[in-house]
Parts: structure tokens; C-alpha cells; sequence
């Protein structure tokens, strides 16, 4: 379903040749390639062999087949606190696996970068989509490479870098309600997509990064109204903290691990995609197709 404040050809977005077609929602599946990921670091490894590449392209080629329209390929941690990577280490680590996915599969990829450089290479190497989650904000080169390559940008709202930021971590900025202060981050990175000439664009509240537990749920909430931007929705929420902390029992000393909140994380999609979602960034992709499946025969039988 989509929403009557966007444009309907900006729906059918073209990413670097290849066509992303979001009038029904689509699924970005996660394909970390890291040690440090806080749910599945450490699932292929770092070192760049050819065994590990291999496991990879299964889990990308299963993830396709389970219902992903996007695979992400990440090769650094954007956890809360997580320590930086080196260019050439997140280059070695993510563009074999997008080279061999390339030839096996024609599923849109996407690189998970705020580096200009990283970006440009898994571009040459055959990503159709930059996930860039400081929303243009910590390289300035980034728009023009993104531009060069006519590919699809995925901006996303962050208050800081990785190394900065802490799990459910207030803002300090109370004063401001959250949904004012992410959309007027985002206006700003599209503005500056859209001078570069960028055009197909879709925008990320960046759920769980800099944000409080009641923010998060805030912007939960208040989805949709990120279409006053004009441009498609992505939201991931995928086994994230704030889902933790609402599933808290009582005389638990903490919150489940990541490794127990997936029924929460259905639960969650299936809000955002009733919220105004066109995109679920997700770890379990045929869960998340099912949550999809249901609310679009929902929508079918009340038309």
C-alpha cells in the first residue's frame, strides 16, 4: 500500500540498471560478514577464504528464495560501541561475496557503507544499493559516487558513529520530539541526494541508533508520517534491544539476548508494515515474509 504523499513512480525505483519495485512491501535480508555483529557476528567469517565465501552465498541464495527482494552485505558493525573498520578490510571482507552473488543471483544487493570507497567498489562489483547509515553525513563523497552509479541510496538517521553511541542511549535533545528531529535529519540528506541527482531514494529512522526505548516505539508508531519526505520507508527492526526491553519479565535481571526476541520481531514488522513500512530489514527472512503475506491478504480482503 502505498502513500498518497509520494509520487507513484517513486515506487518503482531504479537502482544502478535494475528496477526496485516497492507497491508491495519488500524484504532487505541481512548478510553480515563481520566478527562483532551483535546477533550473528562470526556466522562466515572475516578471513576472505573461499570456504567462507561459499557458506555466505548459500545463506544469500537461501535468503532470496525464502522471499528477499534485497540482500544487505555489511563487513562492519554498526552496533552500538562497535570499534571501526579499515576501508581495505571492509573491502576484502564484503566484495567477494558480492562478486559471486552477482553471478548466481540477479537479487538486488545492497552495501552496508558509510564509506565513499567501499561503496564504489562493491558498485563496480555489482551492488545496486548503498545503505549508508549516516544518511550522507560522515563522507562527503559519498553522493557523488552514489550519483555516478545512478544506484539506489538508503538514507538512514543517526545521532553519532557507531563507537559513540550506546544500547538505548538517550539523545539529550528531550525538548524536540523524536519524529521533528529524524525527519528534519532525513529532509536534509535528501536534499542532498537529490542535488547530486540522485533519484531513487528511500530513508531509514535509523530505529535503535541514538534513541531512547520510548523513542523508538515513538517512531514505531508514527511510520508513515516519514512519507512526508516523499520517498519510500525502510524499516529495521530486527531482534534489536528496545524489542528486548518489552518482552522483560518480571524478575528477569535483563532483558532476553537476541537470540530470543524473534517473536517480538514479527510482532514488530508486521506494526511497521501496517505503519507504513515498504521495506523490513530483517535476519529471518522467511518470518518476516509470512508477517508480510498475512497483512497483504488483510489488505486484500478489505478492499
Amino acid at each position: 500500500m502505498t502513500s498518497n504523499s509520494i509520487d507513484p513512480s517513486r515506487y518503482r525505483l531504479d537502482c544502478a540498471g535494475k528496477t526496485l519495485d516497492l507497491t508491495s512491501p519488500a524484504i532487505m535480508g541481512v548478510l553480515n560478514l563481520t566478527p562483532d555483529s551483535f546477533f550473528d557476528g562470526g556466522a562466515y567469517g572475516v578471513t576472505g577464504q573461499a570456504a567462507q565465501t561459499e557458506r555466505a552465498l548459500a545463506s544469500a541464495l537461501r535468503m532470496a528464495r525464502d522471499g528477499a527482494e534485497i540482500i544487505d552485505v555489511g563487513g562492519e558493525s554498526t552496533r552500538p560501541g562497535a570499534a571501526p573498520v579499515s576501508v581495505d578490510e571492509e573491502i576484502r571482507r564484503t566484495i567477494p561475496i558480492i562478486e559471486k552473488l552477482r553471478q548466481h543471483s540477479d537479487v538486488m544487493i545492497s552495501i552496508d557503507t558509510y564509506k565513499s570507497e567501499v561503496a564504489e567498489a562493491a558498485l563496480i562489483a555489482g551492488a545496486n544499493i548503498v545503505n549508508d547509515i549516516s544518511g550522507f553525513s560522515f563522507d562527503p563523497k559519498m553522493p557523488e559516487v552514489c550519483a555516478r552509479h545512478k544506484c539506489g541510496v538508503v538514507l538512514m538517521h543517526t545521532p553519532a558513529r557507531p563507537g559513540s553511541l550506546r544500547w538505548s542511549q538517550q539523545t539529550g535533545a528531550e525538548s524536540e520530539e523524536v519524529t521533528s528531529r529524524v525527519t528534519g535529519f532525513l529532509r536534509r540528506s535528501v536534499e542532498l541526494a537529490t542535488s547530486h541527482g540522485i533519484g531513487a531514494i528511500i530513508v531509514d529512522p535509523g530505529l535503535g541508533f541514538g534513541k531512547s526505548v520510548g523513542e523508538n516505539y515513538r517512531l514505531l508508531a508514527r511510520l508513515d508520517e516519514l512519507h512526508e519526505l516523499g520517498w519510500p520507508v525502510l524499516a529495521g527492526l530486527s531482534r534489536k534491544s528496545f524489542l528486548g526491553q518489552a518482552i522483560r519479565r518480571p524478575g528477569e535481571e535483563a532483558p532476553p539476548p537476541p537470540s530470543e526476541r524473534l517473536a517480538a520481531t514479527i510482532s514488530a514488522n508486521t506494526i511497521a508494515l501496517l505503519n507504513g513500512a515498504d521495506i523490513l530489514r530483517v535476519h529471518d527472512v522467511r518470518a518476516a515474509a509470512d508477517a508480510r503475506a498475512v497483512v497483504l491478504a488483510m489488505r486484500g480482503a478489505a478492499r
